[in-house]
């Protein structure tokens, strides 16, 4: 099946705009405080390139995370949108890119990092009903993050500090798969994570 990627992009915009507070208190919990900042500004961004431009949907949104959208989560995201971007098909794609970013940021799963919603996604790209499997595996793995002493980013210097809350990046991972389940199989009917 081929994915929307246009209605993809614009159905995790909204849903990043209803989140912009949550990700915002997970990220002061364990971070900087501007991941949902730079979520949403790097999204209305890709909104308005493609309205301007068109091309496919995450190969614009790969351009606009790599380039113009700072912190840790810019390059992150933008791995992973290119890679989906080049690859054929989204399972493929979601592959690479999770590829791509432990090769970068040597993550793993229990780092208490966006692998630990990316890579269980993943893994459930390949089962009957992927896309909402997927989404239902991000979501799950963005939450135990919460109870994760984190190993890799900024949380790492905070300690048990960070516990509590999940990691904000994760939480942006499942909000992608579920703005893809959401489009891609409607009558699934996947919560949205935040």
């Amino acid at each position: 099946m081929e994915l929307d990627q246009d209605a993809v992009l614009r159905r995790y915009a909204t849903a990043v705009d209803a989140a912009h507070g949550e990700l915002t208190r997970l990220d002061r919990h364990s971070g900087d405080g501007d991941f949902g900042d730079n979520l949403r500004a790097g999204l209305r961004a890709a909104v308005a390139r493609h309205d301007r431009a068109g091309g496919p949907a995450f190969a614009v949104l790969g351009e606009v995370f790599l380039d113009e959208v700072g912190g840790t989560s810019g390059p992150l995201f933008g791995l992973l949108f290119t890679e989906i971007a080049r690859a054929d098909g989204f399972a493929a794609g979601a592959a690479a890119g999770l590829a791509a970013i432990r090769r970068v940021g040597e993550a793993e799963i229990g780092d208490r990092t966006l692998v630990d919603a990316l890579a269980p996604a993943v893994d459930a790209l390949h089962g009957p009903h992927p896309f909402a499997a997927a989404a239902r595996a991000a979501a799950d793995g963005a939450a135990r993050t919460a109870g994760l002493r984190a190993r890799r980013g900024r949380a790492s210097y905070l300690g048990d500090r960070a516990l509590g809350a999940a990691d904000p990046g994760a939480a942006g991972i499942a909000l992608l798969f579920w703005a893809v389940a959401s489009v891609a199989e409607p009558d699934a009917a996947v919560p949205p994570p935040l």
